[in-house]
């Protein structure tokens, strides 16, 4: 059976349709041995492999196989029960994985937009739970500053200089500060900051503007609005408080054979650190 190159099995009246390859990722799993053993919990019926077990927690069993990935989705629960599913079919890496649970779980992630208009300026200060989205953020948003006089900066043609990006305040590596607008500086002249958000390509000036386009970029981003709120009324300090389900990132279980093993699957299991 080991040379039949595609396999059907039925789990708990479930089909499912793979080759034997995949199910050979773990030689010493009983799902590699199935295919050469007799094994009273697979039955061969009609060119099928039977096993009285659940359907539905076997997909992941599968999608783990072709994958090498533990990736479930964000309103799974039932980490103990595809855990025992793991151990019965001899996928120990996995069944090792699901054991620490908080590994696999979705976390809540908190994003706060402080928002002030002051005169012709607008300060912004975001700070996020997650460093790793307040560092995607960080390179999504440029400021470009740039000079002028005030004779030019009436005129409706005013004279074409170029901006200068600026890099952005970072406090901590948890939020990050930017302005925007017009500031009065030596002589006649003017400081203009623009902000830019990708993937939009504009360079705008005015505050209310560029607050637009950052809550909308957040709610594109999966942010869901949950609060807003006055901090200070006399300073007009607005706060927008955003939150998002996060998938952690794809825990990978690689398999490697070193000799003497008799092809036993060694796993080792990695995980993205940023975010801590």
């Amino acid at each position: 059976m080991s040379n039949r190159e595609v396999v059907i099995l039925s789990v708990g009246g479930v089909r499912f349709v793979t080759r034997a390859s995949t199910l050979q990722q773990f030689p010493e799993s009983r799902l590699a041995r199935m295919l050469n053993d007799h094994d009273q919990e697979f039955k061969l019926v009609n060119g099928e492999f039977f096993v009285d077990r659940d359907g539905t927690l076997f997909t992941y069993i599968m999608d783990f196989l072709r994958t090498l990935q533990v990736s479930l989705p964000t309103d799974f629960s039932d980490y103990e029960r595809l855990q025992r599913e793991a151990e019965f079919y001899g996928l120990y890496p996995l069944a090792d994985l699901l054991s620490q649970e908080h590994l696999l779980k979705p976390r809540l992630e908190i994003l706060e937009v402080r928002f002030s208009l002051q005169e012709m300026q607008a300060f912004f200060r975001i700070f996020g739970s997650c460093s790793t989205t307040v560092e995607t953020l960080s390179e999504q948003i440029t400021v470009f500053a740039g000079q002028q006089s005030g004779q030019s900066w009436n005129s409706p043609f005013p004279s074409q200089k170029p901006l200068v990006p600026l890099p952005l305040e970072r406090p901590s590596h948890h939020d990050m500060v930017f302005q925007c607008g017009t500031d009065y500086s030596a002589g006649d002249q003017f400081v203009a900051r623009y902000v830019s958000i990708k993937p939009d390509n504009r360079k705008l000036i005015n505050g209310t503007n560029v607050l637009g386009l950052l809550l909308d970029t957040l709610l594109k981003d999966g942010f869901r609005l949950i609060s807003t709120r006055t901090v200070s009324s006399e300073e007009k300090v607005e706060c927008y408080s955003f939150e998002r389900t996060r998938r952690p990132p794809g825990l990978t279980i690689s398999v490697s054979q070193t000799p003497g093993s008799s092809g036993a699957a060694q796993a080792k299991r990695s995980q993205a650190q940023k975010g801590k």
